[in-house]
């Protein structure tokens, strides 16, 4: 198949242009270099290790007190949970394309009992007037900053700002979905921790940006994070010792977190190729994080097999594959890490020519 073949070129190419690199076993090993043999684990979610990070993160945040889940699908579905238990309404809004609506097989409906409502329009981020559309028949509304599914987009902070002091006024529990937080920073020119001030709670994580093996906070008051921890003994999320994801948490959380802006600047470098070539645009036009979409206005069928021959003729790997919109669309996400720096800007050069060649003749 053709998309196997886009794949088999990206594995091999000399300079894939995304991420930080391969999720290799080497990637804990990096981090556990670092750390003395001798230091103790935590033990289902206590001990020095454990505890020293969740207050650190806590501290970042700005938030009373964090604590550490294996995943954020668990995590969230516990935040919105509690909130919905203490106003005795069990309905929760956010995007349409929330990760909690498409990737979670229900879950938030089938292990919570929790009714969605969908917030604003899929194609953009929602606004103070959808929120305020829902009136008071929500016990909480989370917001994802970026917006993953639509290239990354953010509202401004002034939107975010308003947003926040209206769910105050009304008694409406505002929950950040930050999965990507520490990718928006050098945007919006804030701390994490004056943007999670508009929130009750927040969620981050620590595998995609950060790029260690798994793992997230949940910050929040003291009474929320203990009553999440209760959440998290339910779901089974207290192993015996999380200690390879903290470590390997803490560890690249270090060593990336200072280069969010570079990655975003990378980014924009990026869109501004691809928006040259015939057929495409990115969204956002010009990246507000890390990352961005690339859509191209030409079937699949057709954008694949140029893809690879850029990918086999000058060793630049751009993506690994397309996803099909229609019959005559296709786009793609790129999320920029440590590799992007690592490209030689003539092979990148060339990879552009060649691309924008490729796809001018197929446009005609």
């Amino acid at each position: 198949m053709a998309e196997n073949k886009l794949l088999e070129a990206f594995n091999r190419s000399s300079y894939p242009v995304a991420g930080h690199g391969k999720r290799t076993v080497g990637v804990l090993q990096e981090a556990l270099a670092t750390v003395d043999a001798e230091v103790d684990s935590d033990v289902y979610g206590s001990g020095k290790l454990i505890e020293d990070f969740q207050a650190k993160m806590a501290d970042v945040l700005g938030k009373e007190t964090a604590v550490f889940f294996p995943s954020g699908t668990m995590a969230q579905q516990i935040a919105l949970r509690i909130w919905s238990d203490r106003k005795g309404l069990q309905k929760v809004a956010y995007h349409p394309l929330s990760h909690l609506e498409i990737h979670e097989e229900d879950g938030l409906k089938k292990l919570h009992g929790l009714e969605s409502v969908l917030l604003g329009e899929k194609d953009r981020v929602p606004t103070l007037a959808d929120i305020q559309k829902l009136g008071d028949d929500v016990a909480c509304v989370l917001l994802e900053l970026p917006q993953r599914e639509i290239g990354g987009q953010l509202p401004e902070f002034a939107e975010l700002e308003a947003i926040s002091a209206y769910c105050r006024e009304r008694g409406i529990v505002l929950h950040l979905d930050g999965a990507r937080l520490f990718e928006i920073l050098p945007f919006y020119q804030k701390t994490a921790a004056e943007v999670c001030a508009l929130f009750d709670s927040v969620y981050v994580s620590f595998y995609k940006g950060i790029g260690a093996i798994a793992g997230a906070i949940l910050a929040g008051d003291e009474s929320f994070t203990k009553e999440s921890k209760v959440w998290k003994r339910r779901h089974g999320g207290d192993l015996i010792s999380l200690y390879p994801y903290i470590l390997s948490a803490d560890y690249y959380y270090e060593q990336r977190v200072p280069k969010m802006a570079q990655y975003m600047e990378e980014a924009r470098e990026l869109a501004a190729l691809y928006n040259e070539c015939p057929a495409v645009e990115t969204r956002p036009e010009v990246p507000v994080s890390n990352m961005m979409h690339v859509h191209i206005a030409l079937p699949k069928e057709q954008v694949e097999p140029i893809f690879v021959s850029v990918c086999e003729e000058t060793g630049v790997g751009l993506t690994a594959s397309l996803r099909e919109v229609d019959a005559d669309y296709c786009y793609f996400e790129v999320s920029i890490g440590d590799r992007y720096a690592t490209v030689p800007k003539e092979a990148l050069r060339k990879a552009f020519a060649l691309l924008s060649e490729s796809l001018g003749t197929v446009a005609r």
